[in-house]
């Protein structure tokens, strides 16, 4: 519903994110639909190439979510590498709650690290402290469309023997030090859901340059079957000698998997966006360059979102963190008025980790000042001149203390 303006007209509505069904994407999938084919085929194993292509990796695996992603990438390095019930992830203090829950899905134990103050990602300062004998990896997660700072963080995991899991699930295409998001670690794990940078409804993927990660991870997401035969391509065209041992394996499982299977029609969706993924980006780019523009005479009062030195930012969305006072009168006014506003991920002010795991607010100070005073927006390429006008206006309008004019009944 549109929020109503002072003259009673309907004013534009300004989301977290967007989805258009152009006609390529339409191509594709009555293609994959008329091949009579939804489960795992041709469609899907396209777009897992072209998407470990554009993220310099040599394998490409689709899921049904990001968190699903996550959760095999955590399970399959457990299996692999005999990892024990109880042993430690490092996780940052600001991150969807995937991130952690996917830690206590493998029973295993987060630890959480604080974040830096300016970007937001897990802070390379604290990692170390964090570690005990213990800890087998790190999940530094790449927040609103731009990279952890990695360098740091690969060399402290280096040093420790631990494994690093990118969750990039807000990061696509984005290189860090001139390397793309997803090849920095050992397993980088996407998101295509609804509001993020390519839509498919549903929607994950994982990246990896090691095989056997690759097939560890396949297998999982298909209940943990036997990996000579994950999808009814398998045993197509083999020798008549090859034939009866495929066969035989069928439903043979050498894992406790899941059902995280996409379709061909997701597929589809995906790899029409990846067709024209650098127009995407760059008007969100373009969208964010104005709105800090136009916003940075409120810059001291308001956080405006900044780009670390050696990284892309592909925005996501739109982060702010108002500097000294609480987020909710500016933000119940936003939504008011058609701006969709989202918190900035709080993990450490959650009522199931207090129960559960005894996290405390005030151990994690950045954190706690983001989850008080930080929140996001939109900045998406389907937003216009008028739209970001419009934002403009409100925010000036309010943190100015301005009274409410007709100026701001703008037709998106």
């Amino acid at each position: 519903m549109n929020p109503r303006q002072p003259d009673g007209t309907a004013g534009p509505r300004i989301a977290i994110g967007t989805f258009r069904l152009t006609a390529r994407a339409e191509e594709l999938v009555l293609d994959a639909l008329r091949r009579h084919r939804l489960s795992y085929g041709p469609m899907t194993r396209r777009f897992e190439e072209a998407f470990a292509s554009l993220h310099e990796c040599r394998f490409g695996i689709m899921s049904n979510s990001g968190t699903s992603a996550l959760q095999v990438a955590l399970q399959a390095m457990k299996e692999l590498h005999g990892w024990m019930d109880g042993d430690e992830v490092l996780v940052p203090a600001i991150t969807f709650v995937s991130t952690v829950n996917v830690v206590l899905h493998n029973r295993m134990q987060p630890v959480l690290v604080d974040v830096d103050p300016a970007y937001y990602a897990v802070d390379p300062a604290r990692l170390e402290a964090a570690i005990s004998p213990r800890t087998r990896a790190v999940i530094p997660v790449h927040p609103f469309g731009q990279p952890a700072d990695m360098g740091p963080i690969q060399d402290i995991a280096r040093r420790h023997g631990l494994k690093v899991i990118e969750d990039s699930c807000e990061t696509l295409f984005a290189r860090y030090q001139g390397r793309r998001v997803g090849s920095l670690g050992d397993i980088g794990c996407f998101s295509t859901y609804m509001a993020h940078l390519i839509v498919t409804g549903v929607g994950g993927l994982n990246t990896t340059n090691d095989p056997d990660y690759a097939v560890r991870l396949r297998s999982l997401i298909n209940h943990g079957r036997d990996p000579a035969y994950l999808s009814i391509d398998d045993d197509d065209q083999l020798q008549d000698d090859a034939l009866p041992s495929v066969v035989a394996r069928r439903f043979r499982f050498t894992s406790i998997g899941h059902s995280f299977r996409a379709t061909e029609m997701e597929a589809a969706l995906g790899l029409a966006q990846l067709e024209g993924w650098q127009a995407m980006i760059a008007a969100r780019q373009a969208n964010a360059s104005r709105l800090r523009r136009e916003l940075s005479p409120l810059a001291s009062r308001v956080q405006l979102p900044d780009t670390r030195p050696g990284n892309e930012h592909v925005f996501m969305m739109f982060p702010m963190v108002l500097r000294d006072e609480a987020k909710e009168p500016l933000v119940e006014f936003l939504e008011a008025h058609g701006v969709e506003t989202r918190d900035m991920l709080p993990i450490t002010n959650q009522p199931v980790y207090q129960r559960m795991l005894g996290w405390r607010e005030r151990d994690f100070p950045v954190a706690e000042r983001l989850n008080r005073q930080g929140f996001y927006m939109g900045c998406h390429q389907d937003l216009s001149a008028q739209d970001l006008a419009y934002v403009t206006e409100l925010f000036m309008r309010h943190v100015r203390g301005r009274p409410a004019t007709q100026q701001a009944a703008v037709s998106g």
